[in-house]
This record gives structure tokens, sequence and C-alpha cells, in this order.
């Protein structure tokens, strides 16, 4: 039997930032780190540009290795959330949007465009299920609810090393900046209705170009659910138009903040 991957699920944010600093020390037993990119369309570009301008360079600085995974159709084309979302004609929901009672929906694009496309990656490179890859996911101590709770494909047996080293998200920045790294921003796509009140009010306020886009797509998703005769939904759980709920000039929050966010676990990164 061939020796066993150790791999780690790379996200961006800030603790499998950590992990990839505790790794260039030796203080984690990982080496391959594996960024599933969603799309350079999709990924949030603060993410992308701090993978490409600091992690990506510090890993090979390193010894480390940080692959950079895309998903890609049977044509060999590659696939993004985005443009799953907005390909003509797509009646596809891939994202936790937010029915009208502000409940999130299903949502299919953890698992398409992370799990499965790491999934691929180990299968290509010797994982089985009678010789899985070691998957770390970069969940700390102050989030161990959400352990245990990812997919697991049948080639990977995860793990999760921040729990055993007794890290919290907020031990994190000091990991971080102790390797010489600035602390990345959070990591998620930039339309995920996952974020918090805050993140949008400082991307109106910050990156008004991209906020605009978020709205466009919010408008763009529910002029197909007219179509279908089908209740609104928004990228909010506040039952209104982004526009609407995140006016332009507001600094205070009108509501109690959302407590989750995609960098805080959700996509297991």
């Amino acid at each position: 039997m061939t020796h066993a991957l150790r791999t780690f699920s790379f996200g961006g944010g800030w603790q499998s930032t950590a992990a990839l600093a505790l790794a260039a020390t030796g203080e984690l037993d990982f080496t391959t780190f594996l960024f599933a990119n969603v799309g350079n369309d999709s990924e949030d570009p603060a993410t992308l540009d701090y993978v490409r301008d600091y992690a990506a360079p510090f890993a090979a600085e390193h010894g480390l290795t940080l692959h950079q995974l895309d998903r890609t159709k049977r044509d060999g084309t590659t696939e993004t959330l985005y443009g799953r979302l907005t390909r003509e004609g797509s009646r596809s929901l891939p994202i936790p949007v937010r029915m009208s009672n502000g409940a999130p929906g299903t949502r299919s694009c953890t698992a398409d465009f992370k799990i499965k496309v790491v999934g691929k990656w180990l299968r290509q490179h010797g994982a089985t299920r009678d010789n899985p890859a070691t998957v770390g996911i970069g969940i700390s101590v102050d989030e161990i609810h959400r352990a245990n709770n990812r997919r697991c494909e049948p080639q990977e047996n995860i793990v999760y090393p921040l729990l055993d080293l007794g890290i919290r998200r907020a031990d994190c920045p000091r990991i971080i900046r102790s390797v010489g790294l600035p602390v990345p921003p959070k990591s998620s796509c930039w339309f995920c209705p996952f974020h918090r009140m805050s993140a949008w009010i400082d991307m109106r306020r910050e990156r008004p170009e991209l906020f605009d886009k978020a709205c466009a797509l919010e408008d763009l998703l529910n002029e197909r659910r007219d179509l279908l005769g089908k209740d609104h939904v928004y990228l909010t759980r506040h039952g209104a138009p982004l526009r609407k709920v995140v006016p332009e000039g507001m600094d205070t929050l009108p509501f109690p903040d959302d407590d989750a966010s995609c960098d805080g676990g959700w996509c297991y990164t």
C-alpha cells in the first residue's frame, strides 16, 4: 500500500492561514495545502489577492505546497459558482439564499465547489476508500460544534488539528503575524448570504462596485423567480432587497449582526 496522503483544506481565511503558519514552523504535520477556488469571479477578490501575494509565496519559501484547484467539467472547461448562478436559463440556486421568512435555502455550493473538487484531486493522487487521505480542516475550538458535520468523501479521513492544539479563532492573528504574514481578510464568496451585516455595510462603503454587483445578482435571481411564479429570495435574512437593507451611507447596524460567516466554518475551509 502506498503512503497515505496528508493534506490541509485551505480557504485563505484566519484559521487555515494560521494552520499554514504552524506547518511552516513544524508545529503541524502538513506540507500540502489545497485551495479549492470556487471561481475568480466568485471568491472575494481580497482573498484571491492574499493567496497570490502572501500565502502562496510564503508556502513556497517554507517548503510547503499550496495547490489551487478549480472545478472542471467533463469537457475540460472550468465552472465557477457565479457562472452557474448567472448562466442563461439556469434555475440553479446552489447558494443558501434567504427565503421570505429569513431561513436559508438548501445549498450545494460547498459540496460541489469545495468538497468534491478536493475529493477529485485526492483520487487523482492515489487516495482510495481502502487507503484514504488525511484531510485537515481549520475549525477552531470556539467552533467545535461544527466539527464532524462536514460531508466526508469515501477517500478522506477528516481531522481537526487546531482543536488538538486548543487554538481559538482569536489566537489566529497572533499566530499569523508571528511568522511575518499580514492577517488575511475574511474568506468567502463576495455574494454569500451568510455574510454578517457588518460585512455588507463595509462592502457598500469601501467596495461599492462589488456591492452593486451583489445587488444585480439578487435582482437577476428574483427576475427568474418571477418567471417561475415563485417567492423572492434575498442575500440577507431581513426579507428585503440588499440595497434597501443596506442603504447608502449606513455605518451602524439597525439589526443584531449575524453570527455566521463562511470564514467561521460554514465552508469548512
